[in-house]
């Protein structure tokens, strides 16, 4: 059974730099399309980033140019470099799937940005 352990998250001021990590068992991410999702209080969970291997990317367009996704087959980790965070990127942080979350989720990672 496919399984994610989300990490990284944490508060950060407006501004700030945090990166998230996804340790992934057991899929083979040379090969597997993965992706981060988001879910704010009172909000569906939405798609953030995806990555088709080898290099292929998408962004929702609020992250555009502020993060950035990337993968580590030898460590089985997914990555998600967040940059010029604002307020309305607080909330909690999922990896799964690419294309659509077909996996059961993990227990995600909380982030939250405040002055």
């Amino acid at each position: 059974q496919v399984r994610f352990v989300e990490s990284g998250g944490g508060v950060a001021q407006p501004g700030e730099s945090l990166e998230l990590s996804c340790l992934v068992s057991p899929v083979n991410l040379n090969y597997t399309i993965m992706g981060w999702y988001r879910q704010t209080p009172g909000q569906q969970r939405e798609k953030v980033a995806s990555l088709r291997p080898p290099g292929i990317t998408n962004y929702l367009d609020s992250v555009k140019g502020r993060f950035t996704i990337s993968t580590d087959a030898n460590k089985k980790t997914v990555y998600l470099q967040m940059k010029i965070l604002k307020p309305e990127d607080t909330g909690v942080y999922y990896c799964n799937g690419g294309e659509s979350p077909v996996w059961p989720w993990g227990p995600g990672t909380q982030v939250t940005v405040s002055s």
